[in-house]
């Protein structure tokens, strides 16, 4: 298998989620640092649009959102795993649960002003303010969560974590799955990067002491890699092949068609390209990039969503 390379960010709460999972798997890894704001450059010449992070490299295939990059993970390094019998399918849904709503009130009862202050200290005025101007266009428009509010989700979503952990070393029993890394990286945040913020936790020291235990995984070994190191890498890979056979036609939307494919919230970027996949669980583009030249780019179904394009 080739490199995996993770495009990412070091205050990148997502991105600390994949990290995690690389160090639990014991995987090596190349670290390509990308912007935290817009303009993306190298980021688009990847993906033709999409700019979340973080995102995996394998050669010229780009795997984008955490839930399939995990997956993509499990595949390559099958234990220890992420998704542990009998309790795969629950995992999945609490990771779920994790990465959408505890994600979402987490980071509007950080981002008070001072959080804000923390996580900005020493910055000028308009860094601070073109972050907030990008955070707000990836929510397309949409008001971010009042305080008041979020600080009451999150207490609650903290508290059901806390009755979910019990005395388990782990949310789901013994051993550590897709549910404890997702549940993991918003709380990460709060004590890593805004800890002025995180006197909220002290409510549950169960989860201090589980994410004390989840820190321990660390991040695997990890050599930098630059971000026109990565184009080349792809631009002289030929992407896997792609299995046309397994063909989910949900959409009424020909394989060899040209499509977008854009995240159903946050991050409202389409991505441009031929659709030449769409199985039960993902959909996959091919796209010919002036600096990254052929590459296939692969979103989970779920969280997306496909159309024509120029419908």
């Amino acid at each position: 298998m080739s490199d995996l390379i993770l495009h990412h960010y070091p205050t990148s709460p997502f991105a600390e989620k994949v990290r995690l999972i690389l160090g639990f798997k014991g995987l090596a890894w190349k670290s390509v640092f990308i912007p935290m704001i817009m303009p993306k450059p190298d980021v688009i010449a990847l993906t033709g649009g999409h700019r979340r992070t973080p995102l995996l490299q394998i050669g010229a295939d780009i795997y984008c959102d955490t839930a399939l990059i995990a997956q993509v993970l499990e595949d390559a390094a099958p234990l220890p795993s992420l998704y542990p019998k009998p309790i795969s399918a629950v995992s999945r849904v609490v990771a779920q649960w994790a990465d959408s709503q505890i994600f979402a009130s987490a980071m509007a009862y950080n981002f008070q002003a001072a959080g804000v202050a923390q996580v900005f200290a020493g910055a000028a005025p308009e860094v601070i303010k073109a972050f907030v101007d990008d955070r707000a266009a990836m929510r397309g428009g949409a008001k971010r969560m009042a305080v008041a509010e979020a600080t009451s989700a999150y207490q609650n979503q903290l508290q059901c974590l806390s009755e979910m952990l019990g005395t388990k070393p782990f949310l789901l029993g013994d051993a550590p799955s897709i549910a404890d890394f997702s549940a993991y990286h918003p709380l990460w945040f709060t004590a890593e990067r805004t800890p002025v913020m995180a006197g909220i936790l002290q409510a549950t020291p169960g989860l201090l002491v589980w994410m004390a235990r989840m820190k321990g995984f660390g991040h695997g070994s990890s050599t930098r890699m630059s971000s026109e190191e990565a184009l080349q890498c792809a631009k002289q890979a030929t992407p896997l092949a792609v299995d046309e056979e397994e063909f989910h036609d949900t959409h009424g939307i020909a394989l060899g068609s040209e499509v977008t494919v854009t995240a159903d919230h946050f991050g409202l970027e389409p991505s441009l390209g031929i659709l030449i996949a769409a199985t039960a669980t993902r959909l996959t583009l091919k796209r010919v990039d002036p600096r990254a030249g052929t590459v296939h780019v692969h979103f989970p179904r779920n969280g997306f969503i496909l159309k024509k394009a120029n419908a």
